[in-house]
């Protein structure tokens, strides 16, 4: 096992700022750019617009930052960099070559030619030799990190040496962006998509690169347009094990992920999170390229689920692969990025440069630009502006997000923190004192604290940008995992106003919008500057794997389309929100039980348990007599609730009776919402032994085991109650696809009651008859 990379330790950690930086852009030495119309600008313009300098826009206008950043790296697609830039330059060697001719643009038609051309080639791993070759790729690389030393100003102003890995294997994105601490030490080459697409032969480079002491990391971006498999839990596109290995390689070599961009959000999905009325941020419904027949898949493809299953797998199989932080960017292809609703003008050169080609909803390759937002932020809390220290804040994952603002939050658990350390002055040496920072690891609890309880504690804090709206509230987000199913919870923990939380499900109403579209404008009568608390996890269970990480909410505001449909005096556009609330993300905090406590946890059984009493998979034709044209009813043996299943004999699966008092495991939609008519529903099938069921174009099976009475005995874990009352007949159990191993849900005979059990004390007397 190779080590995670050391972080160098600070000596005094509440000395770190928050230092906000791009880490996504391209410039026109990007194949696709230059085929989009970017042909201006290069990388030492990227840097002079993160300086605050006015760049000019690939269509020819100004465009300037609105406030500077403090850092930045561009990451140009190693595929093919700059070579299509070169091929229509006269000057160039690389125009001299007979394949340049393939590569100038004459008219638009060209465009769609050469993307294809090369976009494919990538695609389908069949590299255009000519277009590889060192003097070609070894010079653009070189370039590329010179422009960067020439821009780095250390404690003023970090350039980073960097580049994509553009993996697109059939127009699912599994990109990564490539970070090094030191460009002094960077490789004559990097490592591209045409060198493999597979992440784990990205990391293994990775691998020999730090060996070679060379210290780099990776983030992944756009997962929401990975369909699926950015966060795979079983087998890797390639077909191999999500093992102990594989999780290690992504945690040692990939540290982050982006959670916004231009090309939308990937904390989490409303259907993924079906309970948390904030989750509708920026969804887009995309895959690279608009190919035929392909859709969005949701398992796999969002943050917030990732780090649910990896705790689960955790719990289940002893591993976590997704122990991630995050980060924000644009992946702006317009070398200059907007990062504000009043300062939008696309992120595509040509084909979404001009007001009218983005109100009018251009539709390229399948985006609807409307559906483009500015771009997201990362945040660093760092000793100072150098790319030592920027780099081991990365590393240690000390690191949060924003979706465009400079919004400022803090993060920290511990297990002894006090209600009042939110109100110190020196609060934020109590959070490091006391605890982890964002990105840390919760170690087992002390024996005794000074609230004497055994919970963990959370200190809080968020600011707003100075240039932008009020806070309305911040919440934490928790996540836990139960034999091999997980949860989640969306905590609001401080919030402005006197607004009351609900008595029943907790949460703080909606803050009052004082947007007017008409005009697009707001005002900052409502929210807050800062917002900051000590926050207790009220359900917490120290033998449960669980992280936690915040999200700040800001007022509502006007969203870019309202805004330049009001400049263009016209309707702001129905398919997307006419207002938005902007937001910043915390990395997580990982709460990882002991053994002594793990083995506290009430077990479940597990198929192992169950074959091992003698149950046996249930065949094609076996399945299909106990369900097909039947209503099942099933029990989730973790949570205790109860719940009917229809299984129509056209396919059809529907899910009734779900209480919605009782939290529902990941990924089944928001069965509480649409159970009492069955509209919860999608299409069954069976194959392969498994009953097939379909969420979010991903297939979940169930396996159905038969324990008979002859096998499981009285005293068996079949809840059978006496002997004599339940032996007579089989006990049907079903284990899903996607709980790691384990068997959660029981066949039972249809309930006489479904509400809580009410005791005697708790019925009224009746009151007295009284005749006509």
């Amino acid at each position: 096992m190779l080590p995670v990379p050391a972080v160098a330790q600070d000596a005094d950690p509440a000395s770190r700022q928050a230092f906000f930086g791009e880490q996504h852009v391209h410039t026109s030495w990007s194949f696709d750019a230059y085929i989009f119309g970017n042909h201006l600008t290069g990388p030492a313009d990227a840097y002079k617009y993160a300086k605050g300098e006015p760049i000019k826009h690939p269509l020819g206008y100004d465009i300037q930052i609105t406030t500077p950043l403090d850092w930045v790296g561009v990451t140009d697609h190693s595929e093919y960099a700059g070579v299509v830039r070169l091929a229509n330059d006269p000057s160039s060697s690389i125009s001299k070559l007979p394949v340049a001719t393939q590569l100038v643009v004459h008219d638009p038609a060209d465009i769609q030619k050469i993307y294809l051309w090369l976009g494919g080639s990538m695609i389908e791993g069949k590299p255009i030799a000519d277009l590889i070759k060192p003097d070609i790729t070894d010079t653009v690389w070189k370039q590329n990190n010179e422009a960067a030393d020439a821009a780095n100003e250390p404690g003023k102003f970090t350039a980073f040496c960097s580049y994509e890995w553009t993996s697109t294997p059939n127009f699912r994105n599994m990109h990564r962006n490539i970070y090094f601490k030191d460009c002094a030490k960077v490789p004559d080459r990097p490592f591209s998509a045409l060198d493999s697409e597979t992440p784990s032969d990205l990391w293994a480079w990775m691998d020999q690169q730090r060996a070679a002491g060379n210290e780099l990391l990776a983030i992944s971006h756009n997962a929401n347009v990975s369909g699926g498999i950015m966060f795979p839990t079983e087998v890797d596109m390639q077909g191999r094990p999500i093992d102990q290995a594989w999780a290690e390689s992504r945690e040692r070599n990939e540290r982050l992920t982006e959670i916004k961009q231009i090309k939308g959000a990937s904390e989490t999905h409303p259907l993924l999170s079906p309970t948390d009325e904030f989750a509708n941020f920026e969804i887009l419904n995309f895959l690279l390229g608009n190919p035929e027949g392909q859709f969005v898949t949701l398992g796999g493809s969002y943050v917030r689920q990732a780090l649910k299953d990896g705790i689960a797998m955790q719990q289940a199989r002893g591993y976590n692969p997704y122990k991630t932080g995050v980060v924000g960017g644009s992946d702006s292809h317009n070398t200059g990025v907007p990062y504000r609703q009043e300062n939008f003008f696309g992120g595509h050169a040509r084909l979404d440069g001009t007001m009218r080609e983005r109100m009018a909803g251009h539709n390229f390759t399948g985006l609807d630009v409307r559906f483009e937002n500015p771009a997201g932020l990362s945040g660093v809390w760092a000793e100072e502006n150098t790319r030592a220290s920027l780099f081991e804040a990365m590393q240690r994952k000390e690191t949060f997000a924003t979706s465009g603002p400079r919004m400022q939050i803090r993060f920290f658990g511990g297990w002894d923190y006090a209600s009042n350390d939110a109100g110190r002055d020196d609060w934020v040496e109590a959070g490091y004192a006391g605890g982890v920072p964002m990105g840390g690891d919760l170690t087992a609890p002390p024996a005794v604290t000074r609230s004497g309880g055994t919970a963990p504690h959370f200190i809080v804090w968020a600011v707003k940008d100075p240039s932008a709206a009020n806070l309305d509230r911040i919440q934490i987000v928790k996540g836990w995992s139960v034999n091999g199913q997980s949860y989640e919870k969306v905590h609001d923990v401080v919030w402005w106003g006197d607004r009351q939380p609900d008595p029943v499900t907790g949460k703080v109403p909606a803050i009052e919008s004082t947007v007017d579209i008409a005009s697009a404008t707001y005002d900052d009568t409502t929210g807050a500057a800062e917002l900051i608390t000590v926050w207790t996890d009220p359900d917490f269970d120290p033998s449960l794997d669980a992280f936690y990480y915040a999200r700040a909410l800001a007022v509502p505001t006007p969203r870019w389309t309202t805004i330049q449909a009001r400049e263009m005096g016209i309707s702001p556009p129905e398919m997307v929100a006419a207002t938005v609330q902007e937001r910043a993300w915390s990395s997580p905090i990982w709460y990882t039980p002991t053994s002594d406590a793990r083995a506290k946890a009430v077990a479940g059984m597990t198929v192992d348990d169950l074959t091992g009493k003698g149950a046996v998979a249930l065949i094609d034709d076996e399945l299909k007599t106990l369900v097909s044209a039947k209503y099942l009813w099933l029990k989730n043996t973790v949570t205790g609730g109860s719940f009917k299943t229809r299984w129509t004999e056209d396919g059809l699966f529907m899910i009734m009776n779900v209480d919605p008092r009782i939290p529902q495991p990941s990924e089944f939609g928001d069965l509480a919402r649409h159970s009492y008519l069955g509209e919860a529903n999608s299409a069954w099938s069976i194959a392969d032994g498994k009953l097939v069921t379909n969420f979010g174009n991903r297939d979940y099976g169930y396996t159905v085991y038969k324990l008979d009475p002859s096998s499981r005995g009285a005293s068996s874990t079949s809840g059978a109650t006496t002997a004599s009352s339940t032996e007579a007949k089989p006990t049907y159990y079903f284990a899903r696809s996607n709980e790691f191993g384990y068997v959660n849900y029981k066949v039972i005979d249809p309930p006489v009651f479904l509400g809580t059990e009410i005791t005697d004390a708790q019925v009224p007397a009746e009151p007295p008859t009284t005749s006509p």
